[in-house]
This record gives C-alpha cells, structure tokens and sequence, in this order.
C-alpha cells in the first residue's frame, strides 16, 4: 500500500501537527506502509526539495499570509508526485489551503482521500480578519469533506462541537494524535541554568500567536513569586508579550526563550515541574504537548478547552482551568506545587495513560485499519 500525506510543514519546523506527522510516517513504514510527505517548506528556498530516503517532498514558498503559506508551485508538485509514485490513499492533514488543490487536479480526483481533521477554522474573537478569511474557506472546506472517503478526528469532544464536520459525522472516525517517545533525546547543554535556583519550575511550549494564551500565564506571574516561567517558542506576539512582561514587572519570573533544538527543549521537559497550556481558542484542538510532558510523567495546567480536556484528567493527570483567567491559572499552578505528592502521582498516572493511549504504534495501527477499507495490499498483519 502507498500513501502521500499531504501536510502544511515538516520538522525542524516547531508544531504538533509536524512532529506528530514525522512520527506517524516512520510507524507506517515500520508496519509495511510505503508513506510519502508532500509539505511546504519553512522557509524560503528556490527549488522543490526532495529527501529520497525518506520520500519527503518540500515545495517552496513565497511567505505566509494570514498563518498561511503563500504556495503557487504546490498544484504542480502534487500533480508531479502523485504520478511519480501513484499513490493509493490520499492523506490529507487540515486545516492546509494547498490541499484544495486536490480538488482541481484530475490524477488526483479518484484516489481515496482520508482527511486528518487537525482543527476548525476558527472564526476568532481575537483575531478578527479570521471572520472573513473563512467566508472565503469555507466553501472549499465544504466540497472536501463532501468528497472525503473518511475524516479522522483528534477526540470525541472536538468532533461534538465542531460545527464544520456537523454534517459529515458518519463518515467521521476518533484517533488520537500521538508520538515517539524513543525521539526523545536529550542535550548535554547547560540550557538547565535557565531554571535559575526558583523553587517551582513551569514550562510553556508553543508558537507565540493569538490563541495560546500566553499573556494570561504571564499575568498569572503576578500571583507566583516563588515559580520561574520559561516560555519556549517564536511568533508574531513576542514584541507584545515581551512588553506585557516589562510592564509587570516580572521580568525576573518570567522568561521568553524562543526557538530551542528538540535536544534542549526534552531536557526543559526532563528538569521541570509542570507543563502549562493556557490557550483561549479551540483552534488548540489537541495539544500533542502534552503527550511530550506526559512522557516525562509531567502534571499539565490546560485550559479547559475542546482536545486538552480530553487528554488531561482533571486532578489525575493535571489541572484544568477556565480559559482567559490569570487568577484560576495561578492557584491551579500553587495547588500542584504545594503538595508534592500530588504532583508526582500526577505524573505516574499521565506517563502510564500516555502509554495505554497514545504511543505513535497504537495510533498508526488504527489508521492503518481506516486505510485498509479502501486498499488492502502491502500490509503487515
């Protein structure tokens, strides 16, 4: 059996959606799959990349618009590729503007097309041109689903109140994102001085952009003064949040540190007290974060939001809060570092639900089934 996932980026690029795609693509080989990746590049490059040995194609951008890349080749490499290795399952990861192209393109029209429902659309609050984006979205997300042989989606909750794939829950599957944790490896680095010598160390991973609720963790600071606060990631926020933390006056708390290797950010995981995702939007449909904490045997501080709930049980695994409250996120944090035994039974309990649910093999046998109903050759029983 062949597969091309069809995806937006491809590590190094730092996402969930990428890692997640880089795992699956290596357990799906290791099960027989011949899988192959079409992707934009991360960064701008003149021609299409192609790594051979792992059949990973990188198409070239011009820059991204409205968190989007700008991608005018892309219908010509997919049209390239898909008559390279004829591929008999489409696999199509959304949201991803470029996929539309499949739509449009006649070799493409009778392969059968399984769609990775990543996330909605979301029609932000905080981002208003994101209503009218979608004006313009939404008829094509409309014709692919319609089309779609199947849609797998992250969790139950998701897929109960994404308003999208209302119409289409009978052809809708729930698989859990997961990983690798053997990719895990950590640097020899010194990048642990980071901590400082504070007393409860919390860890926050992710793009810095409008839904993840960065700003309210920094808020939070203002309650914690025995916490240190690292917050690893880059994005179009940064500038704001950095303002956000000189106003404050938590600059001693709390700390932006941008993009770090994988080595380093494992070994931020390994020292660490907890994880915090404080996002305010759905569009944190899943949060794969967590599974990398969970790993760790790391307690989580989510939000109380569509895909995170559904990872974290509430005082089990972690705590959940109401999303956009600074004060709830503080003592959520306060109630799992002043008892120590808590936070560490938190951690036994997330590392051994991490491994009933959501190592990368269970997950890839479960699509591996989906795939089967539309071609059955190549597979390893």
């Amino acid at each position: 059996m062949k597969v091309l996932h069809i995806g937006k980026y491809y590590p190094p690029y730092a996402g969930g959606m990428e890692h997640f795609l880089s795992d699956l693509h290596c357990s799906l080989n290791k099960f027989g799959v011949k899988s192959s990746i079409l992707v934009h590049q991360h960064e701008s490059f003149k021609q299409i990349t192609e790594t051979v040995q792992e059949n990973i194609y990188q198409v070239p951008i011009l820059g991204t618009m409205m968190y989007t890349p700008v991608c005018p080749l892309f219908p010509f490499a997919l049209n390239k590729i898909v008559k390279k290795i004829k591929p008999d399952i489409l696999h199509i990861h959304m949201p991803n503007i470029s996929a539309f192209w499949i739509m449009g393109l006649s070799c493409t029209r009778h392969i059968p097309w399984i769609i990775h429902w990543h996330s909605d659309v979301v029609p932000s609050d905080i981002d208003k041109r994101m209503i009218i984006a979608y004006k313009f979205y939404k008829p094509f997300e409309y014709h692919l689903l319609k089309h779609a042989k199947e849609i797998i989606v992250t969790s139950e909750p998701y897929l109960e109140t994404s308003h999208p794939l209302s119409l289409w829950k009978d052809k809708c599957q729930v698989v859990p994102l997961g990983l690798d944790p053997l990719r895990f490896k950590q640097s020899n680095t010194q990048i642990k001085h980071l901590w400082g010598e504070s007393k409860y160390k919390v860890l926050a991973i992710g793009r810095l952009t409008y839904y993840k609720g960065h700003d309210f963790l920094i808020r939070a600071a203002s309650h914690l003064p025995d916490f240190k606060i690292l917050i690893v990631g880059e994005g179009e926020k940064r500038e704001g949040l950095q303002k956000l933390i000189n106003k404050l006056g938590v600059s001693k708390r709390v700390k932006l540190v941008g993009f770090l290797k994988k080595q380093d950010l494992h070994t931020l995981l390994s020292t660490c007290d907890c994880l915090c995702l404080p996002s305010v939007e759905r569009t944190e449909a899943f949060g794969l974060v967590i599974l990398e904490a969970m790993c760790f045997a790391k307690p989580v501080v989510a939000s109380n939001i569509s895909g995170p709930a559904w990872i974290i049980k509430h005082k089990k695994t972690g705590m959940l809060v109401h999303p956009g409250n600074a004060k709830s996120l503080a003592e959520a944090l306060k109630y799992i570092m002043e008892y120590p035994g808590l936070k560490n039974q938190m951690g036994a309990d997330a590392i051994e639900r991490f491994n009933h649910m959501f190592r990368i093999d269970i997950i890839a046998k479960k699509i591996i089934n989906i795939y089967s109903k539309y071609c059955h050759d190549g597979i390893e029983k």
